[in-house]
């Protein structure tokens, strides 16, 4: 018999805590008991697993005697505060903030990315941002045929981003607007229905925002390329869920959208929707649910005279493979 493993998921009632529930229970992780965690106004709630209504308790440090693998998506602060008390107690610690990610002592992981960083936690590793997964899942096998040199992203994000409250957010707003209503943005810094931002997360004194630079820095850690140029520029819009970004990519060695098309195909965790001319290319709404990144509008940088660029267009599942389903891949990878 298979070894049966304690897992906790703290945050459990947010919109990606929910998702690692059903991830769980979708991909038939092994799992003895499940024990959710949230703020003392969620406690005693109940959630289903597994057709069973298992009350949420809450977090506290004392919460984590016998749990094996702790779930963390409740927030940078809240993981700060209590990841040390889940490793304390020997459990490993899947952290989906921001907390930890630059740590150079925290394996920051996507497993079709870099697997072999899992191993080398003491206790705690980090998600990345749902963006650099996203794409990095697409370019990382570019990566690894030609060598990458420069990277210039720019994001299509959806509400879900935001959580529960930006996908409500462009629910209301929308309807307000078609019925003529007054609209007062809460979860965005401007209306986001019939509109795009070009601002996510706080502005750095460099002028890029804070989730532009994670997407720098995370790509750098992951692909162990210190040197490799990254430019982003990261634009909320009015899709309810699923990201998509524009890339345009700088190698070292030539590279035919015919060779990147074969070597995306034979990659893990791609979809490569790829046909201009049956109007077949990668967008969010088809992203939404699924587990892969779709990866499309593959073509020569035009703008080039040698062979060296390409233009691709990916879209992905934020919640999904940009958040839990990828957490719940790294504790697979663990308990193998």
């Amino acid at each position: 018999m298979s070894k049966l493993y304690n897992v906790a998921i703290a945050g459990a009632t947010g919109a990606v805590g929910i998702e690692m529930i059903k991830t769980l229970e979708n991909r038939k992780f092994p799992i003895k008991n499940l024990t959710l965690l949230a703020s003392s106004r969620s406690a005693g709630k109940k959630l289903s697993y597994n057709g069973e209504n298992i009350t949420i308790k809450e977090l506290t440090k004392d919460s984590f005697e016998g749990i094996d693998i702790a779930l963390f998506s409740a927030g940078g602060s809240i993981s700060e505060e209590f990841a040390q008390f889940a490793v304390k107690e020997g459990a490993i610690v899947i952290d989906n903030s921001s907390a930890f990610r630059m740590d150079k002592d925290v394996p920051l992981v996507v497993p079709e990315v870099n697997p072999e960083d899992a191993f080398k936690h003491n206790g705690i590793i980090a998600n990345p941002n749902c963006s650099t997964i996203i794409m990095l899942v697409a370019v990382a096998p570019l990566h690894k045929a030609k060598n990458l040199k420069r990277l210039v992203a720019s994001t299509y994000q959806a509400t879900s981003g935001a959580g529960a409250t930006g996908m409500q957010e462009l629910e209301d707003q929308t309807k307000q607007i078609l019925d003529g209503d007054d609209i007062n943005p809460q979860a965005f810094a401007h209306r986001i229905a019939f509109n795009l931002i070009p601002h996510i997360d706080v502005f750095k004194d460099n002028g890029y925002t804070k989730e532009e630079m994670k997407m720098t820095h995370e790509t750098r850690k992951m692909l162990h390329h210190p040197d490799l140029k990254v430019s982003c520029t990261c634009v909320r819009v009015p899709v309810m869920r699923a990201h998509s970004e524009s890339l345009n990519l700088e190698f070292l060695e030539d590279i035919t959208p015919a060779e990147a098309r074969e070597i995306l195909n034979n990659a893990k965790g791609v979809i490569v929707v790829d046909n201009p001319e049956a109007k077949q290319y990668p967008m969010p709404v088809d992203a939404a649910g699924k587990d892969d990144v779709l990866v499309g509008r593959i073509r020569q940088d035009d703008s080039r005279d040698d062979k060296k660029g390409l233009d691709i267009f990916v879209s992905g599942d934020q919640i999904l493979k940009g958040a839990a389903l990828n957490a719940v891949q790294i504790a697979e990878l663990l308990v193998k």
